[in-house]
């Protein structure tokens, strides 16, 4: 079935302004959805990825309750319907050694990688289960099965996603489909701190030698949103050049 055949669908992406979460939103808008992207402060880049694909930019910290209520409910009054695709992927890094990470740095971490997708979903699926239609796509990393030196902090929150979706396949099952896209190395502005060893290392992990590109990640994750996609839920689907291969 084609988006024309099922019919345009409400689209919410969080971290939508800039990388990743851009792209799947571009994605979902050519398909024909009507996509709102939330961001927390680059103002600028979500004006710009909003004019780009004609979608709606709504500022929200996706870690307060109150804030992500008010995101839901701008969305559904601005396109007249609740949230029918949810793709979480509002990120942050906050990267120390263990023996260095302070308590804050690790807690900034969950609440954006962990806890934001667990309010958003919670907010989307009573509207998904009423309407008898809806996916939850959240994006992971591959860091969630392989650890990261020095991210300890992100991968436990990547980690934690992946028992995230599948409680929740389990929850909104049969209507609702709840998958999570798991992306290795993406050459995006949250890498670019990286030295050039650093990428050198990284890509010499990946059995493709390169990184992924955003568009290789975005097609993944609207497969997941699309109704071909109605009898995948609790997939963990890996778009990492081989990576994380037997994890």
């Amino acid at each position: 079935m084609t988006v024309q055949e099922v019919g345009a669908k409400v689209a919410l992406v969080t971290g939508g302004s800039r990388g990743i979460g851009a792209g799947i939103a571009a994605v979902l808008a050519e398909q024909g959805h009507r996509v709102a992207i939330a961001y927390s402060r680059d103002r600028t880049s979500a004006s710009e990825a909003a004019a780009k694909t004609g979608c709606l930019a709504v500022q929200a910290d996706v870690t307060d309750p109150p804030q992500v209520d008010a995101l839901f409910r701008k969305v559904g009054e601005h396109y007249g319907s609740d949230v029918q695709i949810l793709v979480n992927c509002a990120g942050l890094l906050s990267d120390a050694l263990v023996g260095e990470m302070t308590v804050a740095q690790w807690r900034a971490a969950l609440e954006v990688n962990l806890t934001g997708p667990f309010l958003c979903a919670s907010r989307a699926a009573a509207g998904m289960t009423a309407a008898r239609w809806g996916r939850i796509v959240t994006v992971g990393s591959a860091a969630g099965v392989l650890g990261s030196a020095g991210q300890a902090n992100y991968a436990a929150a990547k980690a934690g996603l992946i028992g995230l979706t599948r409680s929740l396949a389990r929850e909104l099952a049969p209507y609702t489909t709840c998958n999570l896209v798991m992306p290795g190395p993406v050459d995006t502005a949250m890498i670019s701190h990286l030295t050039a060893k650093r990428r050198r290392q990284l890509a010499d992990m990946i059995p493709f030698k390169r990184f992924g590109t955003v568009l290789e990640v975005a097609s993944a994750a609207a497969f997941l949103c699309s109704a071909e996609a109605s009898f995948v839920t609790g997939a963990v689907l890996p778009v990492d050049g081989g990576m994380s291969m037997g994890h």
